[in-house]
């Protein structure tokens, strides 16, 4: 026996399905013609006939519906499978591999992870976060979220998200004891926490009434993670600079409020990048879509500008 054509097999699964030549040629918008002859080619290749033709319908033989019946669940699941790792079916599913910065992947990214897997049941997420630029390609990563003033030439494609704006905060457990600060000059006398101080001190570039201003700042408690920053503010540290997108929940449930809210610090800009593909998958353009569409939520002024304190609530939910 020559060798199998797996293209005949599924249009003669179609003919028995439909009945006839005649459906078939119209769905895959072909002659009749070629109906057949893949069916009569099929015949050839077995050595026996499939089916008895007529003028009016096509039905199987007893060696043909014995065939379907071996053949037609294995066509079935090529087509499944297909439509599986198809980037064009609008259905996301699989598993997605994410790389994210630690600070953010443990606050904004972990929130998107949660509502995203909720809106698309048939997608899981594995996240791995690390400050590291990992090599998507080599290391079997779909997607990676990179913060970056401007990122380096890649063949990768990167999607802007939006700019990673931060804020000042602090608990309001901390203003209700200190007082809020009325300007940028009396932040000397108040606690603050530092993300990457130098020797207790650095420097803010704000933005605010007066333009963009450099403001020299003292702080007694200092951390490399905005996560820690964020925490150690909660916990009535100080006041803190942190981005938007990790005190945004925090804010939204009354755990931080924001000081000084004419200022603000406009930091590097939040990209979404993956591999360049012909076809991206279904899979990786959802979760783009939906990170992009999370932060213009969760990173806009009106999220977390709230100012006076609300009852706090204890713990984190």
């Amino acid at each position: 026996m020559s060798q199998l054509d797996l293209n005949d097999v599924a249009i003669f699964v179609r003919v028995v399905d439909r009945a006839g030549f005649a459906k078939v040629a119209r769905e895959l918008a072909v002659p009749t013609s070629t109906v057949s002859r893949a069916v009569a080619r099929l015949e050839d290749t077995l050595g026996t006939r499939l089916v008895h033709r007529n003028t009016r319908s096509v039905t199987p033989t007893s060696e043909g519906r014995a065939f379907y019946a071996e053949v037609s669940p294995a066509v079935a699941s090529l087509h499944a499978a297909a439509r599986g790792v198809d980037g064009a079916d609008r259905s996301p599913r699989g598993r997605l591999r994410v790389s994210a910065p630690n600070d953010i992947g443990s606050t904004f990214v972990a929130a998107v992870v949660s509502a995203f897997t909720a809106r698309c049941p048939n997608v899981a997420v594995d996240v791995e976060l690390s400050m590291r630029t990992v090599n998507l390609v080599e290391e079997g990563f779909d997607l990676a979220l990179r913060a970056a003033y401007k990122l380096e030439d890649s063949s990768l494609v990167a999607r802007r998200v939006g700019e990673l704006e931060a804020d000042l905060y602090a608990s309001p457990q901390y203003v209700a004891a200190r007082g809020a600060p009325t300007s940028l000059d009396a932040l000397a006398d108040h606690a603050l926490v530092l993300f990457r101080a130098k020797d207790g001190q650095a420097e803010w570039l704000l933005e605010g009434p007066e333009g963009v201003v450099r403001h020299k700042v003292r702080g007694r408690i200092s951390g490399d993670d905005y996560t820690f920053v964020c925490g150690a503010a909660l916990g009535g540290g100080g006041i803190a600079l942190i981005p938007r997108i990790v005190a945004a929940r925090d804010v939204a449930e009354g755990r931080l409020v924001r000081v000084l809210p004419e200022y603000v610090f406009r930091g590097a800009a939040l990209h979404v990048v993956y591999a360049a593909a012909p076809k991206v998958p279904a899979k990786v353009v959802a979760f783009r879509d939906f990170v992009m569409e999370s932060f213009a939520r969760e990173g806009s002024p009106e999220t977390t500008a709230r100012t006076k304190p609300r009852k706090p609530k204890l713990g984190r939910s």
